[in-house]
């Protein structure tokens, strides 16, 4: 292996001259297309950057069945006091028209919102999105367009209540199955983000003091993310139905009884801001213990690793806490196995695979495209060398460029972990991202020892399970290699699953013994 000449720091090298980003791959095209400059921090690396439930509209594919699921006994949206029913609207859409939701055409002027079939079944069937394409009529009355709407079905039949959004794709984002007024969902809010922190308790421990205290969607709380790092909290808000004073001071109020934290920080996404139209929050803390100063920096403990965190840097809420149950496994199996000697962990990111490998491997290599993920790897390594005896260096470079350098010069090692950035975040997308998954692996299996383990991961939640082992069975097939299936993996647990949401379970791990 031909080592760089200008080294990051003590052990942060140089391979490539040219510093690349990681690669997105065009279905129209077999070359990947590079979806952000190198060394943008706020670009999403994986699906959706503090938000892993994707925003991107579902194909017709991907839509429900419709099923007769009437209600007839439910209440009607927009009846008057007469027996007379609300005037069903047929749609509205003309060819070239535009898909803008019409008005309600009714004798009431209350705020409230209609949709298709479609769209009511796809509720009905446990779902929480309506999107704006689906929504036949809507009224928001005068002034601001209200943070909640009542949504019914084309007939009037009340489907629940929901955040509303006039600018986004998902239009509105159920959090009630009946008609709820702002006091109650605040109430719900309270009591629910409760829940979801009680959840959450068990993971915490002397060895793990950070994890996903509130998952969106997941734990009914649509646009909402909170994660816990050591004595930091940062909150996140996507969906322009939250953005208000009145929800930060119930989330702050419930973090601070549950949690005692030193500070409570606020961190937009920038793209997600852009999406809902939501206002520019405060720079300050939403909170600090005993009126301290801002929060820099801190650490927190991932299975006993220390881990460096900034508030204001990095990707998502500044770490992946999802894969924190990935990192034990892959050091586990690697020990199992026997593969123990050189590891190599590819789009390391922070160092996550790579300083949980470096506990039982002789040496460790960890390849990012990010010059400031590395820098932050090396501090991680550096807080860990008390417990850490292997020789651990970092590769900026391109990890397609780089996997298929390395393979072609027969380089070898016992242990491979693949965890790129998300290839698909449309199903559009997907037919490329399989041809960019293929290719990963197959320059992997063409590396690895026989009796090796392959860890290969997908952060996108359009690429299925169906579709990631069969881009690794496709490339195991070209490198003659036999892989035998050991786990299937997903998210911590932390980031729960909800069968009736599918978008929730976006990260998909498998671990593989090469032969």
């Amino acid at each position: 292996m031909t080592k760089p000449s200008k080294p990051v720091s003590a052990s942060h090298q140089k391979t490539h001259t040219a510093q690349k980003p990681k690669a997105s791959f065009d279905q129209s095209t077999q070359k990947p297309s590079l979806p952000y400059k190198n060394g943008n921090e706020s670009s999403p690396r994986r699906e959706s950057a503090g938000h892993p439930i994707s925003r991107n509209e579902p194909s017709g594919n991907d839509r429900p069945a419709h099923q007769d699921t009437r209600q007839k006994s439910a209440p009607r949206i927009g009846t008057s006091t007469s027996k007379k029913p609300f005037l069903k609207l047929k749609s509205r859409i003309q060819p070239n028209a535009s898909t803008a939701p019409q008005p309600f055409a009714s004798h009431s002027s209350a705020p409230g919102a209609r949709i298709n079939r479609r769209a009511a079944d796809r509720l009905r069937a446990g779902h929480l999105w309506v999107y704006a394409t689906d929504i036949e009529s809507i009224q928001t009355g005068t002034g601001d367009a209200p943070a909640l709407l009542p949504v019914a079905d084309s007939r009037g039949l009340l489907l629940g209540t929901a955040l509303y959004s006039a600018t986004s794709q998902i239009a509105l984002r159920l959090v009630s199955r009946n008609a709820v007024t702002q006091e109650d969902w605040l109430k719900l809010l309270e009591a629910r983000l409760r829940t979801s922190i009680a959840r959450r308790r068990s993971l915490l421990d002397l060895e793990t003091d950070a994890c996903r205290l509130c998952f969106s969607e997941a734990d009914e709380l649509p646009g909402l993310v909170v994660d816990k790092y050591g004595d930091l909290i940062i909150l996140q808000i996507l969906a322009k139905g939250l953005d208000s004073a009145a929800v930060r001071d119930v989330c702050v109020r419930v973090l601070r009884d549950e949690l005692n934290p030193a500070a409570i920080v606020e961190r937009p996404d920038p793209r997600m801001r852009e999406l809902e139209s939501m206002s520019a929050p405060s720079s300050d803390p939403l909170w600090l213990a005993d009126g301290g100063t801002a929060v820099t920096s801190t650490q927190f403990r991932l299975n006993g690793l220390r881990f460096n965190f900034d508030p204001n840097a990095g990707q998502k809420t500044g770490a992946f806490l999802d894969q924190r149950a990935n990192y034990a496994a892959a050091r586990d199996w690697a020990q199992r196995l026997g593969s123990t000697d050189r590891a190599l962990d590819v789009c390391c990111y922070q160092g996550g695979f790579a300083l949980h490998l470096a506990q039982v491997c002789r040496q460790v290599t960890g390849i990012d495209a990010s010059h400031a993920s590395l820098e932050v790897a090396e501090l991680n390594l550096a807080a860990n060398r008390s417990h850490i005896s292997a020789a651990v260096d970092w590769v900026e470079a391109d990890a397609f460029e780089i996997m298929r350098d390395w393979s072609d010069a027969a380089e070898r090692f016992d242990t491979i972990v693949l965890d790129p950035p998300a290839f698909a975040k449309t199903q559009r997308a997907v037919e490329g991202a399989l041809r960019g998954y293929k290719e990963l692996n197959l320059r992997a299996l063409h590396m690895i020892r026989p009796g090796g383990l392959l860890v290969t991961c997908s952060c996108s939640h359009h690429v299925g399970w169906k579709d990631l082992v069969g881009a690794v069975a496709a490339a195991a097939a070209d490198a003659h290699r036999r892989v035998r299936l050991i786990e299937r993996r997903g998210a911590s647990l932390d980031h729960p699953v909800v069968l009736n949401l599918p978008e929730t379970e976006y990260l998909k791990c498998l671990v593989l013994e090469v032969e």
